[in-house]
């Protein structure tokens, strides 16, 4: 099972997508998530409180990553063709 927590998270997001979130954007997208079910907080021994994905948020990132493939396919594609040379 893979969990982390508010801060964890802002850190992994910073270096994989290169992005900084300042915490009020991150804690209102968990709060979301969490809302629609794709994550769940954790129970906790301290402040920190902990989050994993749901099965609902698994299979919805599924998807909207196969989406973002499908759309960076076709772009890579249409560049080796040459779409968009001068």
């Amino acid at each position: 099972m893979y969990r982390k927590h508010g801060y964890a998270l802002t850190k992994d997001i910073e270096a994989f997508a290169d992005v900084r979130l300042a915490p009020g954007t991150l804690y209102e997208a968990l709060g979301r998530l969490e809302g629609q079910g794709l994550i769940e907080a954790m129970e906790s021994h301290d402040r920190r409180r902990p989050y994993r994905l749901t099965s609902l948020g698994a299979a919805t990132l599924r998807a909207h990553l196969d989406a973002q493939r499908r759309v960076a396919e076709l772009g890579l594609r249409r560049l080796a063709a040459g779409w968009g040379a001068a």
